[in-house]
C-alpha cells in the first residue's frame, strides 16, 4: 500500500481541508494536563498535516511504513522550510528516541490496523512513549461509513492527468473493508501508466476502541463527532478520540 500512489496521493486529495485538521488537533491537544511541545504522528504519509503542525510551532517527528509517502513528506517539509524528523515505522512497536506530549494518528491510520490485537499493540506502545498527562489523540472512519457508505460500493473519477477505477468488498465477519484501486497516469509523453493497490480497512465500534484504550492504561476516553467538540451521532462517518495518560509523580514526569 502507498507504494507508487505516493505520486498522485496529494493530487486526488486536493480537495481535504487539512488547515481545518491541523486546528482541530491542536485544539485537541490542548485538553492536555501539560502544554504539548513535542508530538508523534503516526501514519503521517506526505506530510500535509505534520507540516502544518510544525508551522504552528509543534516539534513534529512523523512516522509511516511506506517509504514512498516519507520521501513525499521530507520534500513538502523541505519546501515549507519548517524542521520535521521523519522515520519509517510500523506504529504497533512506536519507539521513540524520547518520549513526547501527544501522540497522533490521522485519516484513518487506525482502520489500517486490520489485525485482531493491532489496536491494542498501538495503544500500548502510544501510551509508553508519552510523557505523563500527555494525551493520544486519533480518528477512525465509522463502522457505518466502511459498512454502508463504503461497503460494496464502485467509485471512479477521471481528471486531465490520472484517474481512478475503486471497487470495494465489505467482509461482514471480518468487519473490514477490502479496496481494490486500479490507478491510470498520465507520463511526460502522454502514455498512461496503470497501476494497482489493495488497501484493507477495519470497522472498529466505539466501544471496542474505548476498552482497548483503557487496557492500556489510558483515562478520560472522549469522543467526538467529525471536526467538532460535540458527541458523536450514529451518522457521522468520522470520529475523533482523545485519550490521556494519567498524570504521576514529578520524577516520572521529566
Amino acid at each position: 500500500m502507498y507504494g507508487e500512489f505516493a505520486q498522485v496521493y496529494d493530487r486526488l486529495m486536493d480537495d481535504v481541508d487539512y488547515d481545518a485538521w491541523a486546528a482541530h488537533y491542536a485544539r485537541l491537544m490542548g485538553l492536555c494536563a501539560r502544554p504539548v511541545r513535542r508530538v508523534a504522528e503516526c501514519a503521517c504519509g506526505t506530510g500535509s498535516l505534520t507540516v502544518r503542525l510544525a508551522r504552528m510551532g509543534y516539534e513534529m517527528t512523523g512516522l509511516d511504513l511506506s517509504q514512498a509517502m516519507l520521501e513525499r513528506a521530507a520534500e513538502k517539509a523541505r519546501h515549507a522550510g519548517v524542521r520535521v524528523t521523519l522515520a519509517r515505522q510500523d506504529m504497533r512497536g512506536l519507539t521513540l528516541g524520547r518520549r513526547v506530549d501527544a501522540v497522533l494518528c490521522t485519516c484513518d491510520g487506525v482502520n489500517y490496523l486490520t489485525g485482531e490485537g493491532d489496536a491494542a499493540a498501538f495503544f500500548r506502545a502510544a501510551y509508553a512513549a508519552l510523557r505523563p498527562g500527555g494525551g493520544l489523540f486519533f480518528d477512525v472512519s465509522t463502522a457505518h461509513k466502511l459498512r454502508d457508505v463504503l461497503g460494496n460500493a464502485f467509485f471512479g473519477e477521471e481528471r486531465a492527468d490520472v484517474c481512478y477505477l475503486w471497487q470495494n468488498r465489505y467482509d461482514a465477519a471480518a468487519c473490514t473493508v477490502e479496496m481494490d484501486v486500479t490507478f491510470f497516469v498520465r507520463e511526460a509523453d502522454g502514455r498512461y501508466r496503470r497501476f494497482r493497490e489493495l488497501h484493507r480497512q477495519r470497522a472498529y465500534e466505539t466501544d471496542e476502541l474505548e476498552a482497548a484504550l483503557r487496557a492500556a492504561g489510558f483515562c478520560g476516553v472522549r469522543m467526538y463527532g467529525g471536526q467538532t467538540l460535540q458527541a458523536p451521532s450514529a451518522q457521522d462517518e468520522r470520529i475523533h478520540f482523545a485519550a490521556f495518560r494519567p498524570q504521576q509523580t514529578e520524577e516520572e514526569s521529566v
